[in-house]
Parts: C-alpha cells; sequence; structure tokens
C-alpha cells in the first residue's frame, strides 16, 4: 500500500527530517514493513567519488563513504543515531571490473541479471550495529591475506606495501581478545584508502579504512590498527548514546589499543604513547582554549554539528580518566578486569556516561571511599586540562637522534613544537644535521613541517603546501593549512592552494578547513 509522506523543515546540519504516515494504525508491538525508493545526492557529504585520474591506477572510478558521526542520513533515510542498532543485508550492483565492499562479511557475488557488463555483491551484518557504521567502498582493490580473519584490500599499487605494513594484525587482535573477549564479528578486514581520506582509521565492522599515511614502511604507525581493533569491542559492541558522550567510545578505545601495544611492545612503550597522548591533549586544549566548552569531557553538543565539535578531547581526556583510575584502583591488572566486566555488561547496547558510572561504583563496590575522592564534576564537565595528571611517567634521556625509534623522534618534534618558535637558523642547522625532510614516516614529517613554518622558514613552504594537499587526513591537513595561513608571507598562497585543491577533498575536510582559512562559501 502506498503511505503518505512528507518532508519536515531543512536544518543546517541535520538535513531535512522525512515524515512518513501509514495507511492503517499500528498497535504496540505490531510490526511494519516500510519499502522506500530514493536517491541520494552526488553531493551527499557522507560519500566521494573519485575520476579515474584521482585514483592510483588512474584507469577506474572510485567511491568510499564515511557516515560517523551524523552522515549516514546523507546515504540512506534513516534513523540516524547512535541510540538505535540494527543489522543490515544489502546487495550493491558494480561495473564488473570494481570491487564492491561493506562493513558486512561478503556473502558472495552473482552477475547482474540486469546488465551483463555489471554484478552484483552481496553482504551481511548479523550484529545490530548503529548506522553510523554502515560503509561501503567501491573501487579495483585487490586483496592480499595477511591473518587467518584478516585480508587487506587496496588498488594494486598499495596492496603489497599495505600487506606488510599491517602483518601485526592478528597479533594485535588476538592481544586485543585477550584484554576484552571473544572478537565476535566474524572477519577483521582492512581497506586503505585513497590519500584524501579525512581521518585515520574509521572502525567500520569487519572492514577497517585506513589512511594511507600510515605507510611508513617499517610498520611504526600500527597503534592506529590496534586502536580500530579495539573499536570492535569500545565503540562498535558497547556504543555511545548520543555524541556528548563520545568519550565512551574513544576514551576506552585509545586505553585499549595502548594496553595492546604495551602487550605487544613493553610497558615503557605504552606509558611512553600516554606521555605522548598528554602532549596531544595540551596542544589541543591550546589550540581550543581552556575554557572552551567543547573541552568537557561531556560537551554540550545541543545545536551543534559533531563534526566541529570533534577533536582530541574525548580521546586523550578519556583515556587519562581511565589511566588515572586504572593507578587509583590497583594498577593494569585489576583495571581490564573492570573492562572486561563493563562490555559483557553493555554489549550490543547504546549508553551514556552514567550507566558507565554506575557501573564502576557496582564492580569496585568495595573501593567506593576511593571513586569517592574523584572529582567526577571537573572530570566530566570542565574544560581545560583534567583536573589531574597521571603519574609522570620517568625521563628519558636526550641520547642521539641515532638511538631514537621513530615514537620517540615524534616525541621530541612534539616537545618543540610547545616551546616559543625556534629562530631560523635553528631549524636550517636541524636539517643540515639531520636531515628530517627525508623522512617519509607522516607523523614525523607532519611536525618537523608545523615547525619550520612556526619558526617562518620559508624553504619549508611548498613542502607543508604538498603534505597538505597530497593526502587529505584532517589530523595533518588542518594544523598544516592552520600554521601556513598565520604566516603573513604565505597566507595568500595557502588560501589559493586550498581554494585549487577543493574540488578534490572529502566535503568535511573541505568544510573545516574553509572555515580555518575564513573561506566559508
Amino acid at each position: 500500500q502506498d503511505a503518505k509522506f512528507g518532508f519536515g523543515e531543512k536544518h543546517s546540519f541535520k538535513g531535512t527530517p522525512l515524515e512518513i504516515t501509514l495507511p492503517y494504525e499500528l498497535r504496540r508491538g505490531q510490526e511494519a514493513i516500510v519499502e522506500i525508493s530514493f536517491e541520494s545526492s552526488p553531493k551527499s557529504s557522507a560519500l566521494q567519488w573519485f575520476s579515474p585520474e584521482q585514483t592510483s591506477g588512474k584507469k577506474h572510478p572510485f567511491l568510499f563513504s564515511q557516515c560517523q558521526a551524523t552522515h549516514c542520513r546523507a546515504i540512506f533515510p534513516c534513523q540516524d543515531t547512535p541510540a538505535v542498532k540494527l543489522t543490515y543485508y544489502a546487495e550493491i550492483s558494480v561495473p564488473k571490473e570494481l570491487v564492491a565492499l561493506m562493513s558486512a562479511n561478503r556473502d558472495g557475488e552473482i552477475p547482474d541479471p540486469e546488465d551483463s557488463s555489471r554484478k552484483i555483491y552481496r553482504f551481511s551484518q548479523n550484529v545490530p550495529i548503529p548506522c553510523y557504521l554502515i560503509a561501503l567502498v567501491v573501487g579495483a582493490l585487490e586483496s592480499r591475506k595477511i591473518g587467518p580473519r584478516t585480508l587487506v584490500w587496496a588498488e594494486k599499487e598499495l596492496v603489497d606495501k599495505s600487506a606488510y605494513e599491517f602483518a601485526e594484525a592478528e597479533a594485535m587482535l588476538k592481544t586485543a581478545e585477550d584484554l576484552a573477549g571473544p572478537y565476535i564479528w566474524g572477519q577483521y578486514d582492512l581497506l586503505v584508502l585513497p590519500p584524501s581520506f579525512p581521518y585515520g582509521g574509521m572502525e567500520n565492522p569487519c572492514l577497517t579504512f585506513v589512511t594511507p599515511t600510515l605507510l611508513a614502511g617499517d610498520r611504526s604507525l600500527s597503534n592506529v590498527i590496534a586502536h580500530e581493533i579495539s573499536h570492535s569491542w569500545t565503540g562498535n559492541l558497547v556504543t555511545n548514546k548520543t555524541w556528548e558522550h563520545f568519550w565512551l567510545n574513544e576514551g576506552h578505545t585509545v586505553y585499549l589499543e595502548r594496553r595492546i601495544g604495551g602487550r605487544l611492545f613493553g610497558e615503557q612503550f605504552r606509558h611512553f604513547q600516554a606521555l605522548g597522548g598528554w602532549r596531544d591533549l595540551q596542544n589541543t586544549i591550546n589550540t581550543l582554549g581552556d575554557k572552551n566548552p567543547v573541552t568537557n569531557l561531556i560537551p554540550n553538543l545541543n545545536e551543534v554539528d559533531p563534526d566541529v565539535a570533534y577533536s582530541s578531547v574525548p580521546y586523550e581526556k578519556g583515556f587519562a580518566l581511565l589511566f588515572y583510575l586504572e593507578q587509583l584502583l590497583g594498577g593494569p591488572d585489576v583495571f581490564i578486569g573492570f573492562l572486561k566486566a563493563y562490555i559483557q555488561q553493555f554489549a550490543y547496547k547504546s549508553i551514556v556516561t552514567e550507566d558507565w558510572k554506575k557501573f564502576l561504583y557496582s564492580y569496585f563496590k568495595d573501593k567506593v571511599d576511593v571513586l569517592d575522592k574523584v572529582d567526577w564534576n571537573l572530570w566530566f564537565h570542565a574544560p581545560g586540562m583534567p583536573p589531574v595528571k597521571p603519574t609522570d611517567l620517568g625521563s628519558f634521556s636526550s641520547a642521539d637522534l641515532k638511538e631514537m625509534s621513530s615514537h620517540q623522534l615524534i616525541e621530541f618534534l612534539a616537545l618543540l613544537l610547545l616551546e616559543a618558535p625556534l629562530p631560523v637558523s635553528h631549524v636550517q642547522r636541524m636539517q643540515q644535521v639531520y636531515d628530517f625532510n627525508a623522512i617519509n614516516n607522516s607523523e614525523i614529517r607532519f611536525r618537523w613541517l608545523r615547525l619550520c613554518i612556526k619558526s617562518k622558514w620559508e624553504e619549508a613552504i611548498p613542502l607543508a603546501l604538498k603534505m597538505a594537499t597530497d593526502q587529505g587526513r584532517m589530523k595533518f591537513t588542518r594544523p598544516l593549512f592552520r600554521d601556513l595561513y598565520s604566516f603573513d608571507k604565505c597566507r595568500d598562497l595557502a588560501v589559493k592552494t586550498f581554494l585549487e585543491h577543493r574540488a578534490s577533498m572529502h566535503p568535511v575536510t573541505s568544510m573545516l578547513v574553509g572555515k580555518d582559512l575564513k573561506q566559508d562559501q
């Protein structure tokens, strides 16, 4: 039967509500199947379409989706809130030389009965998920098996390099299962996207999306993989009910990611990563301002676009709280018992911070006096840095750079970025002695180029512009553009370069860099 439908008032970032009136009254408990025919806009904020020349292979077009936080509604009509979980089945018809993948288990492929030049890929996701985890990619993709439940997918130009880079995935999965409980999703595949993908990774179930900026050649940026693997428990299985409680997803995931690192590379490595996280949080709060309400662990997002509120605060302030509680309640072994129980308690559900806190108090009922000493109000509802810094984690000697790992180099440059800008002569000398320009590790290169631009070294301008535009991960692109914009000598060039590249940028990246550079359309 035809149902009547209409559209509500359009909202600046929430889109337009679709209101459907059923042709008969529904009683409580009665079910209805609603079938909707729709088309998504070619300008959908959830989708990035590439012409063949924008891909590595240059022969075929490419498409990928990014639904988190509130863009699933820009692909199809849905109740786009993490409070609602659903299973899904999909059939995707594509030209037969291309491959379609989704955040689900692959269910075979058949020729398209309506068009012999196309084939249909089938997918089923039988674990209920929030719709921000629905994901689709179509492209000339190849895969390599790197573990009993893991394929790496990429364009053929990158697939072998990616297989080498992410070879630790199964060891990380096993460690995560040991820490958090069984992995329930079946397959754990990785997909390396084109450079404009705006995030480090996206934890789409069964198929983690990652940025090619992780391809360092030495597996040194694999902590992002540990992070996305950890989301299989914290975020995908236990989910924040609204985006105000995003720290429940991200703080726990950073905590688990670093526990995996500690198991695989030693406890000192975990503490070193925690130190870097605290520094990232300081940088973020310096940028946003320590009175900015968006730096609250639980911000008020009423009429605030979650994309605009996004920062490292839920990740690192959330981690700092959990790390502080770990030290307060008896150490890592005691605290992981809580985390495992928490995941079991709330698996398949969407929750708010109050649910988490009640469970914490009931799990540690013999330590309520310790928990009562925590200033919950300051942790949750005050802006700026956390009220307590987890124990200072020891000092690292300034032995020559030759002895330093990639992670230590990143930390060394991060420390310099916190200081007043260096004189140009100093960065020139650093380049002379250490040849930082020759390092391809994206995290090192990013901090080094920021250091050069802040010191107003003109020779670094083209290198910084290149890094800001030849990949699209917002963590790198936005600060580089902001620094270039603040350097009067290259402000106009930064704006000009952004405008030239805007069309090939991911819509969210383009919107946010546009705001940074005062180029709002």
